[in-house]
């Protein structure tokens, strides 16, 4: 279009475009000054919702006259497309001002004081804009902020009327909420527009209050990959406080935004007027303090010892000794996440590993418990146990900006840790400290030293969380280290070693029954052995894992690992969903960082069939245990439940890449290609699994179904033979029949098995409700009826 004449203007130059309008600087040749063009994109001219979206931005913005909002001259046609002519603006929009730094506290108080008058004009206008955030706000090279894109703006009645020439039709506001996620932008909802109700101007509030929040720290309140993640935190989680990422804030600043970010909108401020003035008297107070007389104070005389100790420095210096112990250098920033490094084993014994490992996961764990700190889990951060690679270089792979590194040594009834806090983003340490204590005290001793590393990077506590750190709990040497034994065979998790760590935890117990740790370890075997296919009977393992767990809980009803593994009883053998889900919370509630319980909380919303938040936690769970094969290919299996059978092929052969070895990530391929049709391929992952793991029936009932619906039914019974014989040896669920049968389409029988295995509890009901191969059935009333008994309904 460029040197076209569109009606009276002059096309110069494209200036940019996106989603909903490309803008062309003009020449308007009857009043000789330079404007800018907005049409719609070629690819939307036709759409109904887009010319809608373009013509409330015109109805909307022109009804306006304001110096902080884009000024609209004019609306017209060409070629049957409507263009806006607006005013011509040289500079940048907000989102590029900011790019991912603070802005100095004055430009954040000017530019918040104009946004906040142009909304103010606005809303006055009876014009809510929706659609509030960094790229819809233009600066201009004079410092002067424009609110722009009114796009998804909602039109009310004012006092007095109406505030436009039109109210918009039912039918308009009905197509443009049909859009869901369009009417905002996911990352700048207000709380009332994630849920879809009706909103008002103090949508408008709460969104500014997110872009002064971005303004003064250079990144964004609320972040996630998806929109689901993004609706979840703005619906129920806090940000982080603007004045910890942003130290130098004024706290009058913080309070500011804390109130525009209040979920209540009865307790937002009500008006853009009120966010105004708090703005203006916060900046006159700021031109106050920067302006008030200085008292000036004269340096003494240099004195000789002065001297020497400046020139002692220097040559330390010059030693290479490190001039930031003296504080020298200011830190690279707030410290918000921070992974434990393994503890090296001093002791000189390679069989006081296992200490060395336990001490690190009870480090982990503690500072876990703190909700304002990301912690990575132990499994990421085990990957880098002996490596030499440089810090900066882990800490970005871990993606934290702080690491814990250190020793510790058992000796007899002593035990003793030094433990070192670095600025990985600097390679620069913060805190150093040895402890020499009595094993007796050690898990007064972890929580002394998650202390010390919370101090040092001054994040915030909660009154419960400084009561936990606090805790002086004593427990007996011998059953400390029965229980870290425990804890490094359970962390194996062949049926081997699972027997083996159970033996431990009863020896520990045995030592200290008052010992709540051992009892919560005894619930994670106890499940871990029953769930998926293992060789105890489910409804054994269920009321051993709930006796242990309820027994620890008993005895410290603040241990986060027993919390889950009720959650986890629950959830597979009693389908008490609501207790399941009160148990996950407070799992997580204890321990924020708790990988595990986040990874189980999504299997229990795939269980229900609520995949966005099933997804959300497993991406949460991917967050803190960043390098765990296992939690990478099971995001995987969600996808698989959610029938997003390209995305869990995708993902699944990610995890293959870390796990290629893995029975369960093979069996979730296999059913992946089997859902695509690709039944060669799914035959031959279900085969390598039966390679993997021949003394389990891994995978059986998984090939005995593809060789079915793929019409070699022979194949099919012949597994099911196989089945029947190992079933005189050890525990075979009744499922692994079910899944076969179904797969011949013969329904009775499959009907039968599913019964069969509802009356043992069967850990495979946790999915009945979303798994693709009981589909032949689902409309057929005895299966409408297990649904029902469990708990679920289709």
């Amino acid at each position: 279009m460029i040197g076209q004449t569109i009606s009276h203007y002059r096309i110069l130059e494209e200036l940019g475009g996106g989603g909903m309008g490309v803008v062309y600087e003009a020449e308007d040749l009857t009043l000789g000054r330079h404007v800018a063009l907005k049409f719609v994109p070629d690819e939307l001219s036709h759409d109904r919702q887009a010319l809608e979206r373009f013509q409330r931005e015109a109805r909307a913005a022109s009804a306006l006259n304001h110096p902080n909002i884009c000024t609209i001259h004019e609306v017209g046609q060409h070629d049957s497309k409507p263009f806006i002519v607006m005013e011509l603006m040289r500079g940048k929009t907000l989102k590029h001002r900011i790019e991912g730094k603070p802005l100095p506290l004055d430009e954040v108080l000017e530019l918040a004081m104009q946004i906040a008058d142009g909304l103010d004009a606005a809303h006055a206008e009876g014009i809510v804009h929706r659609d509030i955030k960094p790229a819809n706000i233009f600066v201009t090279t004079r410092g002067q902020a424009k609110i722009l894109d009114f796009g998804l703006a909602k039109l009310t009645p004012v006092a007095g009327g109406v505030g436009v020439s039109a109210m918009p039709t039912a039918a308009t506001e009905v197509l443009l909420t049909r859009l869901g996620t369009t009417i905002g932008t996911a990352a700048y909802m207000s709380p009332e527009q994630v849920r879809g109700e009706e909103v008002d101007t103090r949508t408008d509030i709460f969104s500014f209050g997110l872009v002064l929040y971005e303004m003064a720290t250079g990144r964004q309140a609320f972040s996630g990959d998806t929109a689901g993640v993004l609706h979840d935190a703005i619906l129920n989680r806090a940000p982080v406080p603007a004045g910890r990422v942003n130290p130098e804030l004024p706290q009058k600043l913080e309070e500011v935004i804390d109130r525009a970010l209040e979920k209540d909108r009865k307790l937002r401020f009500q008006h853009a007027a009120d966010l105004r003035s708090e703005l203006q008297r916060l900046k006159r107070s700021s031109e106050s303090t920067q302006t008030a007389p200085q008292t000036i104070r004269r340096l003494p005389r240099w004195r000789p010892w002065l001297l020497l100790a400046c020139a002692l420095v220097l040559i330390l210096a010059g030693l290479g000794w490190r001039l930031d112990w003296f504080r020298l250098r200011p830190r690279a920033g707030p410290i918000h996440s921070i992974a434990v490094l393994p503890l090296a084993n001093l002791s000189g014994d390679p069989t006081q590993e296992y200490f060395a490992e336990g001490m690190t996961e009870e480090l982990t764990t503690e500072l876990a418990q703190i909700s304002a700190l990301r912690v990575i889990s132990r499994t990421s951060a085990t990957r880098f146990k002996g490596t030499q690679r440089p810090l900066p270089e882990i800490a970005k792979e871990l993606d934290v900006d702080a690491v814990v590194e250190g020793s510790c040594e058992q000796s007899g009834q002593r035990v003793r840790i030094t433990a070192q806090l670095i600025d990985a983003r600097e390679d620069r340490h913060l805190w150093a400290k040895s402890y020499d204590e009595d094993l007796r005290d050690v898990l007064a001793l972890q929580g002394r030293v998650a202390q010390a590393i919370t101090r040092e990077i001054a994040v915030k506590l909660t009154p419960q969380e400084q009561a936990r750190l606090a805790s002086t709990h004593s427990v007996d040497p011998g059953a400390y280290q029965l229980y870290l034994r425990g804890r490094f065979f359970w962390r194996k998790f062949s049926a081997a070693d699972i027997a083996k760590s159970i033996d431990y935890y009863q020896q520990a117990i045995e030592k200290d029954p008052g010992f709540a740790a051992p009892y919560a370890g005894l619930a994670d075997a106890y499940a871990l052995g029953s769930v998926g296919g293992g060789a105890t009977p489910p409804r054994e393992g269920a009321l051993k894992a709930r006796a242990a767990a309820t027994k620890a809980l008993e005895l410290n009803n603040e241990l986060s690992e027993a919390h889950l593994s009720l959650a986890l009883v629950h959830t597979y053998y009693d389908w008490d969903w609501a207790r399941a889900d009160a148990e996950f919370r407070r799992a997580i509630e204890l321990n924020p960082n708790y990988a595990e319980a986040h990874h189980f909380y999504s299997h229990y919303f795939v269980a229900l069939g609520r995949f966005e938040e099933s997804l959300s936690q497993s991406r949460r769970a991917l967050e803190l245990d960043p390098l765990s094969p296992d939690l990478i290919w099971h995001l995987g299996w969600h996808y698989l439940f959610a029938r997003q059978y390209d995305q869990a092929i995708e993902q699944l052969n990610k995890g293959a890449k870390l796990a290629p070895n893995s029975p369960v990530l093979r069996i979730a391929l296999g059913m992946a290609f089997e859902q695509k049709g690709k039944l060669p391929e799914a035959i031959a992952e279900y085969q390598q699994v039966r390679i993997l793991a021949p003394a389990t029936p891994f995978g059986l009932a998984e090939l005995g179904h593809a060789y079915a619906i793929s019409g070699n039914k022979s194949k099919a019974r012949d597994i099911l033979r196989q089945l029947d014989e190992l079933a005189k040896r050890r525990y075979i669920t009744a499922w692994y029949r079910a899944v076969i049968y179904a797969g011949l389409g013969e329904k009775e029988p499959a009907l039968r098995s599913l019964d069969a295995a509802a009356e043992e509890h069967s850990f495979g009901f946790a999915t009945l409700k979303v798994d693709p191969r009981f589909d032949p059935l689902r409309s057929d009333p005895g299966f409408q009826e297990l649904l029902r008994r469990i708990g679920l309904t289709q």
